[in-house]
């Protein structure tokens, strides 16, 4: 039996009864690893990422493909999406550390990020990173003033708020006029921002930038974001001569986190993406830039299950059972942010039917640490493996120490082998920067 819509690509029930992924036994990779655990599907990662490329060059030479590390960022991430020829986006010093440390082509990089510091941007341009992605007057300012200072000019692109909100959770629009991101288009601040960046004797503006949100089903907000766009550009080509290279739209593709989530496919964002494009090309009488799309959650999320050690098994009659689990909001938090909803199934009984309805809880102290509400899984006992589909995104990136919990180890698996990647955190890793009082 497989899973194919929710779970990663090489999953199986094995002879044992228990969930496989990458040709590993999970029930084995939680007894070697420990547990919590997240553990990522090579195979699906590849996968994602050359469907992406696939799908784009069908339609387009002029398309770039941005992993949005964001979603799930560390050496062996970057490595792989390197392996792919894929480029990277970085919002912070740290991400941009973790492709360095991978070796990544400091030219496919991209910084982002609404707050750059002093620090950040000097890294950037130390390291000879391909484009920042401009985000305010401020940042403007400091990077002019570094590449100054080190005689160098930085390609940059600009990053607009187009006013467009697709249907989605509030906490991951970008795209609307009141957003800690980018330059507004209505209020006048981003042609002011290509203007000052057009003077900026060490920048070079060669692109826009746009990012209207995540989890996005409907693709016709990408339409109307590119429609937008144009129309700025056409008045900016006007106004200050500017000739626009490369247009990003951004990423947000949604994925499946449930068997009943319907999101568009890469081949249909594909589609909208370029032909929005060329019909916005031909509308304005431009010439042709080069597409990029910045994917995170669909490369990253459906890759990885997170696994689980089941502890207490808490029956309330006539009210819920709840199954706790040793982790919850320290490796999760998108239940706790989003509402997110997830799937749950025991690793360890994957044969059996799930007939019993259960709340997966977490161990903090927070009644809301509730990774999943009434889903269906075989009858649960202490020490059953339960996991948790589709948190390659999102998951491990926003992992804390809630409670001094350790965050969780990392396993990439294929081929029947399993390879740690990112170890657990102990106790000691907990209280290693903690000073006494005295």
């Amino acid at each position: 039996m497989t899973h194919t819509l929710i779970y990663p690509h090489t999953t199986v029930h094995n002879a044992a009864g228990h969930l496989e992924i990458g040709g590993c036994d999970v029930v084995d990779l939680a007894r070697e690893f420990g547990t919590p655990l997240f553990i990522y599907d090579e195979q699906t990662l590849r996968d994602q990422c050359r469907a992406y490329r696939a799908t784009f060059g069908k339609l387009t030479d002029l398309y770039e493909i941005v992993y949005a590390s964001k979603a799930f960022s560390c050496r062996a991430m970057a490595e792989l999406v390197a392996q792919e020829g894929l480029s990277l986006d970085v919002a912070t010093g740290g991400e941009l550390a973790a492709a360095r440390a991978a070796g990544f082509p400091a030219r496919r990089i991209y910084f982002h990020g609404n707050n750059k510091s002093v620090a950040e941007i000097e890294l950037g341009l130390d390291c000879g990173i391909g484009h920042f992605v401009v985000d305010s007057f401020e940042e403007i300012d400091r990077l002019e003033a570094a590449a100054a200072t080190r005689g160098v000019r930085q390609e940059v692109l600009v990053r607009v708020t187009p006013g467009v909100r697709p249907h989605t959770h509030d906490f991951v629009q970008t795209g609307q006029q009141d957003s800690k991101f980018g330059f507004g288009l209505s209020d006048g601040l981003a042609a002011e921002a290509v203007s000052r960046l057009r003077d900026a004797p060490h920048l070079g503006l060669v692109g826009i930038h746009a990012h209207i949100g995540s989890q996005i089903f409907e693709l016709d907000s990408y339409r109307r974001e590119v429609e937008v766009l144009f129309v700025a550009l056409d008045e900016w080509r006007r106004d200050f001569g500017f000739e626009c290279c490369i247009f990003n739209i951004g990423g947000g593709l949604g994925i499946r986190y449930t068997e009943a989530d319907m999101p568009s496919s890469i081949a249909e964002f594909a589609h909208v993406s370029v032909t929005a494009v060329r019909a916005g090309v031909e509308r304005h009488g431009m010439v042709m830039p080069k597409l990029f799309v910045e994917p995170g959650r669909s490369i990253a999320g459906k890759a990885a299950v997170t696994a689980y050690t089941v502890g207490t098994v808490k029956v309330i009659p006539g009210v819920r059972t709840y199954v706790a689990v040793d982790g919850g909001m320290s490796d999760n938090l998108r239940p706790m942010l989003y509402d997110s909803r997830y799937e749950a199934m025991l690793a360890n009984k994957a044969e059996a039917p799930a007939t019993d309805v259960v709340t997966i809880a977490g161990k903090h102290c927070e009644s809301g640490d509730v990774l999943v509400r009434d889903v269906y899984v075989a009858p649960p006992q202490p020490g059953d493996i339960l996991v948790t589909p589709a948190t390659g995104a999102y998951g491990y990136a926003m992992a804390n120490n809630y409670n001094a919990q350790p965050r969780p180890a990392v396993v990439m698996v294929a081929g029947g082998r399993a390879r740690l990647i990112i170890e657990r955190e102990t106790w000691d890793d907990v209280l290693r920067l903690q000073r006494p009082l005295a």
